[in-house]
Formats: C-alpha cells, sequence, structure tokens
C-alpha cells in the first residue's frame, strides 16, 4: 500500500501553512468561491491565489472557473488517499521500514 513518499511530501507541505489549513477546513462544508474564501481573510486576493495554487498542485483542491471567480472544492479522493498513507505510515506492520533499518 505504501505509496512513494516523495509523492506525498508535496502534500504535508501544503498543510504545513495555518491559512492553507483553515482552508481545507472552510471547503470541507462543500464548494466556495474565492471571494466567500477571501471574505474570511485579511489577505489579498493575489495572496489567495498563492495559497490555493499550492493546494490545487498539491491535488488537495479542486478548481473551476466560475464567471470572473474561481470555485474550490476539496479532492476527496486525494484527502482518502493521504489519510490512507498517513495511517499506514503510523502504525505498526510486517513490513515496516523501521524492521528493516535494523
Amino acid at each position: 500500500m505504501i505509496q512513494s513518499y516523495a509523492e506525498y511530501a508535496p502534500v504535508f507541505k501544503a498543510l504545513s501553512d495555518e491559512t492553507r489549513l483553515k482552508i481545507i477546513d472552510m471547503l470541507s462544508c462543500g464548494e466556495m468561491c474565492a471571494c466567500d474564501i477571501l471574505e474570511a481573510f485579511s489577505i489579498s486576493q493575489s495572496t489567495l491565489s498563492y495559497h490555493m495554487k499550492i493546494l490545487s498542485d498539491s491535488g488537495l483542491v479542486n478548481a473551476r472557473r466560475d464567471g470572473a471567480w474561481m470555485r474550490y472544492t476539496l479532492n476527496k479522493e486525494r484527502t482518502d488517499e493521504l489519510l490512507a498513507f498517513f495511517t499506514n505510515i503510523t502504525r505498526e506492520k510486517e513490513d515496516c521500514v523501521c524492521k528493516k533499518c535494523r
């Protein structure tokens, strides 16, 4: 089940920012327009775009254009993969990497 550690490193980097974690939390309730996300922060539109690009590039967030605005949703498949990966690397298992290091 272990995927490449390198595959998930960008995802964890994307989650290492307080603003991006809050955005993920906000999107857990469903699709949101960038304008609504922007209202929750004291940041510029360009800063929000920067954060959303990181989240989109990591695969955690899906983006779609709706007129002048972007609309965002969580990528449920990717978040489920991430949870499964994290669960797998944080429990002892028969083929655990720690056993290979001894």
